[in-house]
């Protein structure tokens, strides 16, 4: 029963909002969700905390740069099975904020990408980061573009504009570096076909419903609709699809032309 209840929650976590290496239609997103980590694993050090790790997609690109691991996410099961796979770290089932049971100072740095979305009280979740790093601590927050976003996400309780995002930073910390992440063109071209593709599913919606509905009636017909495009492109174009990894994104100085932020924050 309890192996039964594992796998059905981490099943849960291949949604196309959360996305899977596993699946192929994923890919192009699973490959820009990557790539941060692969970024940050060249800036981290010492003892780390990441938000929302969810199933544990970067850890292991983390663990050579770092001492010590803590991951926080919303599932037993799934912290249980990653507390297996990586013994040395510590995975902690927590629905936040705050980040309770986490002392003050206690972080070299914070991770936390594609979360702060979710969260309802945004401003606690920055406070509550804040808080727990040590002086001189960073954090490093990647989170959606609202300008690039192709249809309302019922998943999300918001999503930023560039300015948005780092006035709500400045709230709490002293200074904050402004990045993005972007893609070439072979991603742009991805993101041009997905685009076409909404566009013929979103046009039945005459009465602009996505917009006018509470996000929990829409949450499974969006999930159904992205997943629909993604297979759809696929079949269109399986090597654009397969052929796109990490390297096909980067960071960008100009945050408001990328598909998602990319800061840092200094306490």
């Amino acid at each position: 029963m309890i192996v039964k209840l594992l796998n059905i929650n981490i099943l849960m976590y291949k949604t196309t909002e959360i996305t899977s290496s596993d699946i192929v239609s994923d890919n192009p997103v699973h490959q820009r969700l990557l790539f941060p980590y692969i970024e940050v694993a060249k800036m981290i050090s010492g003892n780390l905390l990441e938000i929302g790790c969810g199933t544990g997609r970067g850890v292991a690109v983390l663990a050579p740069s770092i001492s010590n691991y803590t991951g926080v996410d919303k599932n037993e099961p799934l912290m249980i099975k990653l507390a297996t796979e990586y013994p040395n770290f510590k995975f902690i089932d927590m629905f936040l904020p705050p980040l309770k049971g986490l002392k003050d100072n206690t972080f070299d740095y914070i991770v936390t990408f594609q979360v702060i979305e979710h969260i309802a009280d945004d401003n606690e979740f920055i406070k509550e980061a804040y808080r727990v790093l040590k002086p001189g601590g960073k954090l490093i927050l990647t989170t959606v573009n609202r300008k690039y976003s192709l249809s309302r996400n019922p998943w999300h309780e918001r999503e930023y504009l560039a300015n948005e995002l780092k006035s709500l930073i400045l709230k709490h910390f002293g200074s904050i570096i402004t990045k993005g992440i972007h893609g070439n063109s072979k991603v742009m071209d991805y993101y041009e076909k997905n685009k076409r593709s909404v566009e013929k599913i979103t046009r039945f919606d005459i009465f602009n419903l996505q917009y006018r509905l509470p996000r929990w009636m829409l949450q499974i017909p969006y999930d159904i609709a992205n997943r629909m495009s993604r297979n759809i492109i696929q079949k269109s174009d399986n090597q654009l699809v397969t052929n796109i990894t990490y390297k096909d994104y980067f960071l960008n100085e100009d945050a408001e032309e990328c598909f998602d932020f990319f800061y840092i924050a200094t306490k």
